[in-house]
């Protein structure tokens, strides 16, 4: 299962521990491809990744998109969800603000 660090850099501290340097997520733009959805009771948003890219780690795409951080395990279902589908365009986003 790729990690949602993958384009994180990592680094070496002072005491030589390996430590990832802080992932800078890039702004989603609302895009005409977006799926919205109602999410049902006990969804959350790792199910709804593997369900609509088919890849549990990319959870952080619909949590960004919709403002919401890890700390929602499970969604509220009577607010509308924006599922972003050209998840190429943001995961190159990423690959570019990594350093």
């Amino acid at each position: 299962m790729p990690s949602r660090y993958k384009y994180t850099t990592i680094k070496t501290n002072k005491k030589g521990n390996r430590v990832f340097r802080p992932t800078m997520y890039p702004k989603i733009p609302l895009q005409d491809s977006d799926i919205f959805i109602y999410p049902i009771f006990g969804e959350r948003l790792d199910n709804l990744a593997q369900k609509y890219y088919k890849d549990v780690s990319l959870w952080w795409i619909i949590a960004k998109a919709n403002d919401l951080d890890e700390a929602h395990i499970g969604l509220e279902v009577d607010k509308q969800i924006r599922i972003p589908t050209n998840i190429d365009f943001i995961i190159n986003r990423l690959k570019d603000m990594s350093y």
